[in-house]
């Protein structure tokens, strides 16, 4: 095993190195078959043996994936999109690219790896760590919704699409559109928000 572990990381070496000299450091590029492979491998590896066999201790329902589905909406889908395909702006133009979680390269990483990919993050990727003591559980019931993502229904993107992060302009246009449809009724506020009207929280 650890043979061919170093044999994968002297590839992936190989394969950065010729990288580098096409085309320099560029995340334009769309990651050869051989950097994805590489890349997958490593994730397997960085997680801990005993991190991989843990078990979800949050109970799947009805009310756990709803929660979970509004905390994916407004932490997790500027990169993996509000379906987990990855494709957003943000999640095209990482190297490696935000991975498709619908696909059975994410569906078949163990429940504990998926929690601690959300709690501490992939070095040299842009996946950030996530955890934060005591809530846990909120990763918890986020792997439950990465298992949902496969069958996730239009109803529930709509849903999801009403509680993706806004920018001040996208508030202003909201509210323009809200004033027309009542008839010169008061607007709603804005909820508070950063300079770029992202609400992240953990």
């Amino acid at each position: 095993m650890a043979v061919l572990a170093l044999a994968l990381v002297a590839a992936g070496v190989a394969g950065v190195g010729a990288a580098l000299l096409r085309g320099g450091m560029s995340a334009r590029p769309e990651p050869s078959r051989l950097e994805a492979a590489v890349a997958r491998h490593l994730r397997h590896w960085a997680v801990p043996a005993e991190a991989r066999e843990l078990r979800n201790p949050v109970p799947r329902s009805p009310e756990v994936l709803a929660g979970a589905r509004g905390h994916f909406a407004d932490h997790c889908a500027s990169c993996h999109a509000n379906d987990g395909s990855g494709d957003t702006t943000l999640g095209r133009g990482l190297y490696p690219r935000a991975p498709d979680m619908r696909r059975p390269e994410t569906q078949a990483l163990t429940d504990g790896e998926l929690f601690h990919v959300i709690e501490n993050g992939v070095r040299l990727t842009g996946m950030p760590a996530w955890g934060q003591p005591g809530r846990e559980n909120e990763s918890w019931k986020l792997v439950h919704f990465i298992r949902h993502l496969p069958a996730l229904t239009a109803e529930e993107k709509l849903e999801m699409e009403r509680l993706n992060p806004r920018g001040a302009e996208e508030w202003k246009e909201l509210e323009e559109e809200e004033r027309f449809l009542d008839e010169g009724a008061e607007p709603k506020a804005a909820p508070p928000a950063g300079p770029t009207g992202a609400r992240h929280r953990h």
